[in-house]
C-alpha cells in the first residue's frame, strides 16, 4: 500500500527536515505517527497525502512510484486518500451536509447518490440531526466528526489524520478513535499523527516515531508488563465519564477486535459506539 525507501525532504535550499525515512504500511493496517514538536511529522504527512514530493528516495503509493508519475496523474491518486486536518478546514458558509458532500460533487456524483451517502454517513458519525447547521455553531468535537465524514465519504483506501483528538475532550477523543477503528476493520488503511500517548498505549497499534527528522522506531507499542516501562498517565482529571450509552470507556476499552454487530456498509445508521 505505502512504501518509503531512504526518503529525504528539504524545503528550498534549507537543511533536510526528513532524512533516510524507510517504512512500509500494509493494506488494511493501522499506524500511529508520533514524535516531539519539530520532529517532522507534518512533513511526513505532506508526503503521505501527496502535498509534497520527496527531495530524494522513493515513495510508492498504491503500487505506483511517485517519481515516475506525471503531475497530471496526481489528482486521481489523491482521490484514494482521505485527509483529516487538525484545524478541520470546514467551509463556514456551507452547511454540514454540503461540507461532507463537496468531494462527491467535485467527482461528479449524481445528486441522488450524494443525498443517500451523506445522510447515512452523518447518521453514522452521530450528526444526523446537525446536517443543516453551519460549522460555526458546532463544538470542536462535532467539527472533527464532520471533517472525518468528509474525508471518508468517497471511500478512500488510505486515511491520514493529523492530531484528530488534539483540540477536544477525552470523551469525544474516544468516540473519534472508535470511528477510525471501525473504518480500519472494514479494510481502510489508517495513519493517525498524535501526541496523545494515553490513546496510543490503549490501542496497542504499531507506532512510527520520528525524532529530529529520522524514524526512531517502527514497532508494536507494547503494554507496560511486556515492555518493562510505566504506562502513560491519563490527564490529571482522568478519562471523562461517558453517559450510559455509549458505555464508559474504562468499561469498554478501545480495541481492534471485530464486532459483528457493527458494519456501516450494511447499516451506516448503527451507533458506532454501541
Amino acid at each position: 500500500m505505502v512504501r518509503f525507501e531512504n526518503v529525504g525532504l528539504r524545503y528550498g535550499t534549507g537543511p533536510e527536515v526528513l532524512r533516510d525515512i524507510s517504512f512500509e504500511l500494509a493494506a488494511g493496517s493501522f499506524h500511529f505517527l508520533t514524535g516531539p514538536t519539530g520532529a517532522g511529522k507534518s512533513s511526513l504527512l505532506k508526503l503521505l497525502t501527496l502535498s509534497e514530493r520527496p527531495s530524494r528516495g522513493l515513495v510508492t503509493l498504491f503500487g505506483q512510484q511517485l517519481s515516475k508519475l506525471p503531475r497530471g496523474a496526481l489528482p486521481e491518486l489523491r482521490r484514494r486518500i482521505g485527509v483529516v486536518f487538525q484545524d478541520f478546514r470546514l467551509l463556514d458558509h456551507m452547511t454540514v451536509f454540503d461540507n461532507v458532500a463537496l468531494p462527491l460533487r467535485i467527482a461528479g456524483t449524481a445528486d441522488r447518490r450524494i443525498q443517500e451517502a451523506v445522510t447515512d454517513l452523518l447518521s453514522w458519525v452521530g450528526l444526523g440531526d446537525r446536517m443543516h447547521l453551519l460549522p460555526p455553531v458546532l463544538s470542536g468535537g462535532q467539527k472533527q466528526l464532520v471533517a472525518i465524514a468528509r474525508a471518508v465519504v468517497t471511500s478512500p483506501q488510505l486515511i491520514v489524520a493529523d492530531e484528530p483528538t488534539g483540540n477536544i475532550d477525552r470523551e469525544m477523543s474516544h468516540k473519534i478513535m472508535r470511528l477510525f477503528i471501525e473504518l480500519n476493520k472494514l479494510g481502510t488503511t489508517v495513519v493517525v499523527a498524535t501526541h496523545d500517548m494515553y490513546l496510543v498505549d490503549r490501542l496497542q497499534k504499531p507506532v512510527l516515531e520520528l525524532y529530529e527528522g529520522k524514524l526512531a522506531e517502527a514497532s508494536w507499542w507494547l503494554s507496560p508488563d511486556r515492555a518493562g516501562r510505566p504506562a502513560p498517565e491519563a490527564p490529571p482529571d482522568g478519562p471523562a465519564a461517558a453517559p450510559s450509552d455509549p458505555p464508559d470507556p474504562q468499561a469498554a476499552p478501545l480495541d481492534s477486535r471485530p464486532d459483528p454487530r457493527l458494519d456501516p456498509r450494511l447499516d451506516p445508521r448503527l451507533d458506532p459506539l454501541f
